[in-house]
């Protein structure tokens, strides 16, 4: 019979493999600055969804921590971000345009086939302004940036906090 004391034991967290943004400090710079340029002029929430979407697909551990806790610190509910995963058997939690938004993220993340298909970007440039699709498909390729680099050094999930970078 298990107690309410009783202690539970977790794997061992492990260690990053190199602290990247130490050893490339302009490198880091600049990915902030990118960042902060792809976000503006879109929505803050959809924004979260597109980087959280890109995350899983690209099981960057880090960035989901960092991205589900702004998203919730934002005001996003734990619903929507749960179903993320699987979006397109519970459409009828999000808008069209988030729905646009996130099979284009898909689409560009995965890249299967080579490309996006036209379709795909079709339904996204009809739910998107020009500029506004401009600066999503940005967003896009930053996240998948910013994973490839948590990714790729094990940087540790866990200990972000929203408003601290």
């Amino acid at each position: 019979m298990s107690t309410a004391q009783e202690t539970v034991e977790y794997a061992t967290e492990h260690a990053p493999r190199l602290a990247w943004a130490e050893h490339a400090p302009e490198v880091y710079k600049a990915m902030i600055r990118l960042d902060a340029a792809a976000r503006r002029g879109l929505d803050p929430t959809l924004y979260e969804l597109v980087k959280i979407r890109a995350s899983q697909l690209n099981h960057c551990a880090f960035c989901l921590d960092m991205h589900t806790k702004d998203a919730l610190a934002a005001g996003e509910s734990v619903e929507r971000i749960v179903q993320l995963s699987a979006w397109e058997e519970s459409r009828h939690f999000y808008t069209e345009k988030e729905l646009a938004a996130l099979e284009l993220t898909e689409a560009v993340t995965v890249l299967t086939d080579g490309f996006v298909p036209d379709e795909v970007y079709e339904r996204a440039a009809g739910r998107f302004e020009e500029a506004e699709l401009a600066q999503l498909i940005a967003a896009i390729a930053v996240i998948n940036a910013w994973n490839r680099f948590g990714v790729t050094t094990r940087m540790v999930p866990g200990h972000y906090e929203p408003g601290h970078q």
